[in-house]
């Protein structure tokens, strides 16, 4: 989601994304925080939700990554509650 033009916005881009269980959701945040500093060289500023893995969320300054259980992105609906965004959607890789 493309939020830059949206002054109230607390960063310029959100990544969402979603795994089957808080599982999956931990291993692709993981994922996520590896690639990012052995591709990149970027460390997250913060990063939180393992506890309980149902909604992660990683800080990169600019870019906020969430990373939900379907259940809790349903409840959250973050593309509604910010639908003044541009949104672009990056099919599945099944």
């Amino acid at each position: 989601m493309d939020l830059s033009e949206i002054e109230s916005a607390p960063a310029h881009e959100f990544i969402i994304c979603e795994g089957r269980t808080p599982q999956q959701v931990a291993a692709i945040a993981d994922n996520v925080r590896e690639e990012l500093l052995d591709k990149a060289r970027i460390k997250p500023y913060n990063y939180d939700g393992y506890r309980n893995a149902s909604w992660i969320v990683i800080d990169y300054g600019s870019t906020l990554v969430h990373v939900f259980v379907p259940e809790q992105r349903t409840l959250y609906n973050l593309e509604e509650l910010w639908s003044d965004s541009t949104i672009a959607e990056i099919p599945d890789l099944d």
